[in-house]
C-alpha cells in the first residue's frame, strides 16, 4: 500500500471519528438541555413512575418572549405513545391552572394546598401530555417587552405557539417523529385550529414536518354569529331568561358585531343581573364558588361574546381555581418547576385580566380553518358539556351545521360504565359528541366520560354504543 493510500484511509477514518464525536457532543448538549428541565419531584407530590419536565422555550429573542410548558409523560410505555398538546383559553387563562391541575393532568391540588394527590382519570394513562401556557403573559410565560401584554391576539398567539413547538422538539428530539394531537377548550377553540393551520403551512416547506394527526376541542368558541345566537337560545331553552328578554335580545342585538350597541349591552346586563340569579354560568346546575362578600371571583370578558362572563369555576369542589393560585405562587413549587426564573413583577394567576381586556385581534369565524383541516385529512373531534351556558352545546351545533357535512354514523347515545355518557354523530371529516351533565370544563365534571372520549379520539373510533 502506498503512502498516499494510507493517508487517504487515515483521513477518512479521522473524518468518521470527528462526525461521531460531533454527533455525540450534540446529543450530549440536547440531553443536558432536557435534563435541566427535569422535575425530580413537586412539593407534596405522591410517588410516580413517569417522568416530568418543565421550563421555558424562547419564541422571540428580540422581544424576550418565552413560553412555559409542563410535560407529564405517559404512565406506561411513553416511547410508544403520542404527544398531546393541551391549551386553555380565556383568552389569558393558564393550562397549568386548569388543564393540568383540575382536568386532565395526573395530579389534583389538596384543599390545604400543602400537596398533590393522584387523578385516576388522568389522560397521561393514554398519551404524553404537554401543557402550554400561551400567549406570553399567561401564567409563568413572560415577555420583556411590556407593550406585548397590551397588544396581543390570535395572530401572534398562533405564530408564537408554532415557534414553541419547533423549539421544544429540538430540545426533545425523541418526539420529532411522534404522532401529535392538539387539544383544548373554550377560547382554545381558536388557539387549537389556528395552531394546526400554522403547522400545516410549516409542514409544506419543512424538511422535517411535524407529524400532526388531529385536533380535539371542547365547548369551543367557533363562530361569532352562531355562538352568540346559540348562547341566547340556550339561556331561553333552559329557563334562565324570560320570553320577553329573549325576544328583545333576538330583535335588538346584531350577533355579527364584535362590539354591541349600548341597548344590547343593557339587555345582557339585565339578563345576568336580574334573571340568572346567583349561578355558575360554567355549570348552571352546580353551586358557585363565592368570596366571603358574596361576589364572584373573576370577571373575564371574552371577545366573541358581547356580554360579561363571571369567571366561576365549579364542579365537585367549586373552588379549585383558588387552590391553584395559592399552590403555584409558592416559591418551593416554582423552584421545582423551574418557573418564574426571571421574577415576573406580578403574581401567578389562573387568568390574566390584563391580556383579556387588551385582546387585539380575534378571527370572526374558525369554520374556514375546519374546512382546511378536513381537506388536509386531520382527525377532528368537537365535544360539548351540555350544562355549560358560556359556550353551550347549542352554540357549537349551530356553528358546525354551517359546514354542511354528510353524516356517516347518525346520532346515537354513547355509553360509559353502562350509563349514557352523552350523544354523538360522526360526519364525513368530523366527529361531534356531547357529554351529559358536564359543564364548561368537561374533564372536571365528568372525568371518567372525558377519558373515554379521549381514548376513542386517539384510536379514531366512534364512541361505544353499549
Amino acid at each position: 500500500m502506498t503512502i498516499m493510500a494510507k493517508q487517504k484511509i487515515f483521513a477518512s477514518m479521522l473524518f468518521v471519528l470527528l462526525v461521531v464525536l460531533g454527533n455525540g457532543s450534540r446529543t450530549m448538549a440536547v440531553n443536558q438541555r432536557e435534563e435541566a428541565d427535569r422535575i425530580t419531584s413537586l412539593p407534596g407530590q405522591p410517588h410516580v413512575s413517569f417522568k416530568q419536565f418543565s421550563g421555558y422555550v424562547t419564541v422571540d429573542k428580540v422581544a424576550g418572549r418565552a413560553l412555559f410548558y409542563w410535560l407529564t409523560e405517559a404512565s406506561h410505555n411513553p416511547l410508544s405513545k403520542p404527544l398531546v398538546i393541551w391549551l386553555n383559553g380565556g383568552p389569558g387563562c393558564s393550562s397549568v391552572a386548569y388543564g393540568a391541575s383540575e382536568e386532565i393532568g395526573p395530579f389534583r391540588i389538596n384543599k390545604t394546598t400543602s400537596g398533590l394527590y393522584l387523578n385516576k382519570f388522568s389522560w397521561n394513562t393514554e398519551a404524553n401530555l404537554l401543557f402550554l401556557e400561551t400567549p406570553a403573559g399567561v401564567g409563568f410565560s413572560y415577555t420583556n417587552r411590556s407593550s406585548d401584554l397590551l397588544n396581543t391576539g390570535d395572530i401572534r398567539t398562533a405564530k408564537d405557539s408554532l415557534e414553541f413547538v419547533i423549539g421544544w422538539m429540538d430540545r426533545f428530539p425523541r418526539y420529532k417523529d411522534r404522532e401529535v394531537f392538539i387539544t383544548g377548550e373554550s377560547y382554545a377553540g381558536h388557539y387549537v385550529p389556528q395552531l394546526a393551520r400554522e403547522i400545516m403551512t410549516y409542514n409544506q416547506k419543512s424538511k422535517q414536518p411535524i407529524n400532526l394527526k388531529g385536533i380535539m376541542v371542547g365547548n369551543a368558541v367557533t363562530d361569532n354569529y352562531y355562538d352568540n345566537l346559540g348562547t341566547v337560545t340556550y339561556w331561553w331553552s333552559h329557563a334562565m331568561i324570560s320570553d320577553k328578554t329573549y325576544q328583545q335580545l333576538i330583535n335588538t342585538c346584531d350577533f355579527r358585531r364584535q362590539k354591541e350597541s349600548d341597548e344590547c349591552e343593557s339587555l345582557y346586563s339585565y339578563a345576568m343581573d336580574q334573571e340568572f340569579g346567583n349561578i355558575d354560568q360554567y355549570n348552571i346546575y352546580a353551586p358557585p364558588c363565592n368570596r366571603s362578600d358574596g361576589t364572584a371571583r373573576h370577571t373575564i370578558r371574552l371577545p366573541h361574546h358581547p356580554h360579561k362572563i363571571f369567571r366561576q369555576i365549579s364542579g365537585y369542589d367549586p373552588c379549585t381555581e383558588k387552590y391553584a393560585e395559592i399552590f403555584y405562587n409558592r416559591p418551593d413549587v416554582q423552584k421545582a418547576l423551574h418557573a418564574n426564573s426571571t421574577r415576573i413583577p406580578y403574581k401567578w394567576t389562573a387568568c390574566s385580566e390584563v391580556l383579556n381586556r387588551n385582546w387585539n385581534d380575534t378571527e370572526v369565524s374558525i369554520l374556514p380553518i375546519y374546512r382546511q383541516m378536513i381537506a388536509g385529512g386531520l382527525r377532528i373531534w368537537v365535544f360539548s358539556g351540555d350544562v355549560d351556558s358560556v359556550v353551550p352545546v347549542t352554540a357549537t351545533r349551530y356553528s358546525l351545521a354551517q359546514l354542511k357535512l354528510a353524516a356517516k354514523v347518525p346520532w346515537y347515545p354513547w355509553y360509559v360504565k353502562k350509563q349514557v355518557g352523552g350523544w354523538t354523530e360522526v360526519y364525513e371529516g368530523l366527529t361531534f359528541a356531547t357529554v351529559r351533565g358536564a359543564g364548561h370544563e368537561v374533564p372536571l365534571f365528568k372525568p371518567r366520560a372525558a377519558l373515554q372520549l379521549f381514548r376513542s379520539f386517539l384510536k379514531g373510533q366512534p364512541l361505544p354504543k353499549s
